[in-house]
């Protein structure tokens, strides 16, 4: 099994984020290291502070060297999705090809309301994000995208300067939806990403992911399926290594250890030696 890491930005500060995420790169288990997009917090006092995902990311491709980074996902409905593949392919320059470009559908209704953001039904929301997913990975991998879809219409578009990575960033899809969310996955995306009650319910998902690889003639096996597993206190360590094996042993390739907030950098190398048997 592979390990990474989650900081949530929410009440917490730059300097304590940005020092566990280099306290990560100096880790050589810890493969990525992930934040979340969303600009109220998910937790607490919803009206204190949280940071902006992308504009984190670009930061910590600068202060990192080796860890790979991403957002665990960017909202679709957040941003154009030329605007956001020049972003990504802009991120992944200054981290010298070490992006993972999470995306997915959106879901937040109080942030929505909030910046007058259009939060539409949930079928409308994943045409919406079909279309988008297949814009960024021609933006990224073409010399010019025209597209005359229902939502994202591009004509003779480019974004220059391309990313590192080609023929793009790997993408990764973060959701359970089995009917919507995973066939955009296999489609697209080279990591599936999911939070779910326990092994049997990610098996389950996986199952749903397996079929539609089928269906469209993919190898599965090409695509990093992940799992979230929270770590609320260092005294925690031993459980969450528990829940990790049962992930393991179900066939997980990648858990994302979501740290407590306030982590000291100090947890890494203990959270790091207790998990080293599983890799």
């Amino acid at each position: 099994m592979r390990f990474a890491i989650k900081t949530r930005p929410e009440h917490q500060s730059w300097t304590q984020l940005r020092d566990l995420w280099l306290a990560a790169d100096r880790i050589e288990l810890f493969e990525s290291a992930w934040n979340w997009d969303h600009f109220y917090p998910l937790t607490g006092d919803l009206a204190g502070p949280n940071f902006e995902g992308w504009t984190m990311l670009a930061a910590m491709a600068e202060a990192t060297s080796r860890i790979r980074i991403g957002c665990q996902v960017s909202a679709m409905l957040y941003r154009h999705p030329a605007g956001l593949a020049n972003m990504a392919a802009t991120t992944d320059i200054i981290s010298g090809g070490r992006l993972e470009l999470g995306l997915g559908a959106g879901w937040n209704q109080i942030e929505c309301d909030a910046y007058g953001i259009e939060l539409p039904p949930l079928r409308e929301r994943f045409d919406q994000f079909d279309e988008g997913v297949e814009a960024i990975v021609r933006l990224l991998s073409q010399p010019e995208t025209t597209m005359a879809g229902r939502y994202v219409r591009l004509a003779e578009a480019r974004c220059e300067p391309k990313p590192v990575q080609r023929p793009h960033p790997p993408i990764t899809i973060g959701g359970r939806g089995k009917t919507r969310t995973l066939r955009t996955t296999a489609r697209w995306a080279q990591q599936w990403n999911a939070i779910t009650k326990d092994p049997a319910d990610w098996l389950n998902l996986k199952e749903a992911l397996v079929a539609h690889c089928a269906q469209i003639g993919r190898d599965p096996a090409e695509i990093t399926c992940s799992v979230n597993i929270r770590l609320d206190s260092p005294e925690q360590i031993g459980a969450v290594v528990q829940t990790t094996a049962a992930y393991a042993d179900a066939g997980a390739d990648l858990a994302v250890i979501g740290l407590p907030l306030g982590a000291e950098p100090g947890l890494l190398g203990p959270l790091a030696d207790a998990l080293a048997p599983l890799a």
